[in-house]
């Protein structure tokens, strides 16, 4: 169950110009936009999810030309990024059916509909945020 598979992530890569290349990155480093070059690393110890969640976030920020988190600004693309990440990644329905069969268990969920934690409790939040009540 998942909005978007990984073979399309690398397509919409390619319709932007932007190369995809894995290298070794740190453990706290899961991926990296270069404006200026194009170019998104993603850290080559990355599982399946985790890849996936990574590149949608960082063609999000190739999408807006986000600049680096250095800055105040930086942290409001941050943001920004981790609500559309969410958003692209989780649909609706498939999230109100895994949490109607996990019962709200975070780690069930995640894996099922085929994201990270992280990205399950960004989509959690906007729920939140806007007023749906989630478990």
């Amino acid at each position: 169950m998942r909005a978007i598979g990984i073979e399309c992530l690398h397509s919409q890569a390619g319709e932007m110009g932007l190369a995809v290349e894995s290298t070794d990155l740190p453990r706290d480093i899961c991926g990296l936009y270069d404006d200026r070059h194009g170019l998104i690393l993603l850290a080559d110890w990355l599982n399946q999810r985790q890849r996936c969640c990574t590149l949608c976030h960082e063609l999000i920020h190739a999408r807006h030309h986000d600049p680096g988190c250095g800055s105040q600004y930086g942290i409001k693309c941050e943001r920004r990024c981790r609500r559309e990440t969410a958003l692209a990644l989780i649909s609706p329905v498939d999230y109100g059916m895994a949490e109607e069969i996990y019962d709200g268990d975070a780690w069930m969920m995640a894996v099922e509909l085929g994201v990270t934690i992280q990205v399950l409790e960004d989509y959690r939040q906007l729920l939140y945020d806007s007023g749906v009540c989630v478990q």
